[in-house]
């Protein structure tokens, strides 16, 4: 690391970090009001957005990139819209600084409460996603906090449009540009520089591929949240309805197989599976998915290939599914337990007892009954957009969205309370 890349980085994290107090000094309204106009912002700029995003995907085809990192660095007028949308829906929720959480009164008198306020200055380091610009602005923003972003190169351009988007609603508030800092720079070597900031950076929090994530959480001094990978489950249980179990299966693998909360395994009741597993891996298979499976698995569908137990910890990012047939609920469980990332796990049953006992056995951040896989995103759980989801178990678990942002603090209110009697500070 050389000293030219610290001074470049610090001195854009020390003008970010005086930027987080005159984001935190605005008033819930204002603050959802300056939200409304980066949505405006961002809408008014699409011509710009859209050119960019055009000449990042060219460059990026040209380099070789295909398949999931293609399908989250590209932006079309439906996604834009989104990110549009996700700014508007952020602006509107409640705002969770100065939130009191908790509350008592003492038998002295003395009120003692616990109040959210921001976290101050919180460092994204994320790669191809250019919505992730938007959404980590305007959560960031919403719970009073500044925020530095550095995207990957191969988004450089769509990141620097939607930045400024976001600069020009900054501007007509008043407000510092570097509310929003963007690295512009992407050599690889800022990152590091920028995880050393303990007397700047609040938080670090890192999306993208595995490997990015660990580089992060291997080099940083300050604080982070991650998940590295999302090896999620589908367990199709002896009373599942198999209608909706194959609903939730093609669901969850293929309407969008490059994302962290799509399905990777499927695990199959063997009282279910002859009747059912056949059809199911056929309709999946009919939709251009790969199944690699046990034994068990190859006997009932004999397209299948033969699975490893790599596969079992496999995050694919594409329409390949490693299939299981168990002989009861406490196998699946046991599976699971041995091959999850702890981001999101499936249930399919008509038992309920069988789904409590499924739930209880199971840690990860979001456990699904009856429902996709597909679920386990901050828009879809009433967060707003998300920053991010987290599979660290610290203040955050799971979909990260405002109040994820905000830390809990004590405040005190006495009548002049001391904790010694006079006398006995005398002695």
């Amino acid at each position: 690391m050389t000293a030219q890349n610290d001074r470049y980085i610090r001195t854009l994290a020390t003008r970010a970090r005086a930027a987080s107090h005159a984001i935190a000094a605005l008033d819930a309204d204002r603050r959802a009001a300056l939200l409304q106009a980066m949505a405006q912002a961002v809408d008014a700029g699409r011509a710009d957005i859209l050119a960019a995003n055009a000449d990042d995907l060219q460059r990026a085809r040209a380099a070789g990139t295909t398949g999931a990192m293609l399908d989250r660095l590209a932006l079309d007028d439906a996604r834009l819209d989104g990110i549009v949308q996700a700014i508007a829906e952020v602006a509107a929720l409640p705002d969770p600084v100065g939130q009191v959480t908790q509350r008592q009164t003492h038998p002295n008198g003395m009120t003692v409460e616990k109040v959210r306020i921001p976290l101050g200055l919180i460092a994204m380091i994320y790669e191809a996603r250019p919505n992730v610009t938007a959404d980590a602005a305007a959560l960031c923003l919403r719970a009073g906090n500044a925020v530095l972003l550095r995207g990957g190169s191969e988004a450089r351009g769509s990141n620097i449009a939607i930045a400024r988007c976001l600069h020009a609603a900054l501007a007509q508030f008043g407000l510092p540009a570097e509310a929003v800092a963007l690295v512009e720079d992407t050599a690889r070597e800022h990152v590091l520089a920028l995880l050393q900031l303990t007397d700047l950076v609040d938080l670090a929090i890192p999306r993208g591929g595995e490997r990015l994530i660990r580089f992060v959480a291997e080099n940083a001094r300050v604080p982070v949240i991650k998940h590295y990978k999302g090896v999620c489950h589908l367990y199709v249980d002896a009373a599942a309805d198999p209608v909706l179990a194959t609903r939730l299966a093609v669901d969850g693998k293929l309407s969008r197989p490059g994302v962290c909360n799509a399905l990777e395994t499927l695990l199959v009741h063997a009282d279910i599976a002859q009747d059912w597993l056949p059809g199911a891996l056929q309709a999946l298979a009919a939709r251009g998915t790969e199944i690699r499976g046990c034994a068990r698995t190859q006997a009932l569908f004999p397209d299948a290939k033969a699975a490893t137990e790599e596969d079992y910890d496999a995050e694919y990012l594409a329409p390949i599914l490693t299939v299981r047939v168990v002989d009861a609920l406490d196998d699946a469980i046991a599976h699971i337990q041995r091959h999850t990332s702890d981001h999101t796990e499936v249930i399919c049953t008509r038992d309920e007892a069988t789904a409590t006992r499924f739930i209880g056995a199971i840690r990860s951040s979001a456990v699904m009954v009856n429902a996709s896989s597909r679920f386990n995103d901050g828009g879809q759980l009433g967060l707003g957009a998300e920053i991010g989801i987290s599979t660290t178990r610290l203040h955050a678990y799971g979909p990260m969205g405002l109040e994820s942002l905000t830390i809990e603090r004590w405040v005190v209110r006495g009548q002049g309370h001391v904790r010694h009697a006079e006398s006995a500070l005398a002695a």
